[in-house]
């Protein structure tokens, strides 16, 4: 099984990345993720991460995308709840990128 070495910690991950324990994750998880997926954090990437992160902590499920929109529309405005704002900072998408970098389970039909 592939493992991600963060600060001298062996974290278990899948062929593709994912975390095999989604409650392994923090932040120095999330910042080893995010170098390999090319993905400088910045506080916006943040914003989402910990949005996602609390939805699936209260649901246990990982929001659909018209979901989380509306989440982030009431949280932090229109202008930070479009597609191409969540592109602009996860190029692989929402589902597959951001969810990745929080730790959260593979969605169904992510490579």
């Amino acid at each position: 099984m592939p493992e991600l070495d963060v600060q001298g910690r062996t974290i278990a991950v899948s062929e593709a990345g994912w975390l095999e324990n989604v409650n392994e994750w923090d932040e120095d998880i999330a910042r080893a993720v995010a170098e390999q997926e090319g993905v400088a954090l910045t506080d916006a990437h943040w914003d989402i991460i910990r949005t996602t992160r609390t939805f699936f902590e209260e649901n246990g499920v990982i929001p659909e995308a018209r979901v989380f929109s509306k989440i982030m529309k009431e949280q932090y405005g229109a202008e930070r709840a479009t597609q191409q704002y969540f592109f602009s900072l996860f190029p692989h998408g929402l589902l597959k990128q951001a969810n990745k970098i929080a730790g959260l389970p593979r969605p169904k039909g992510c490579s």
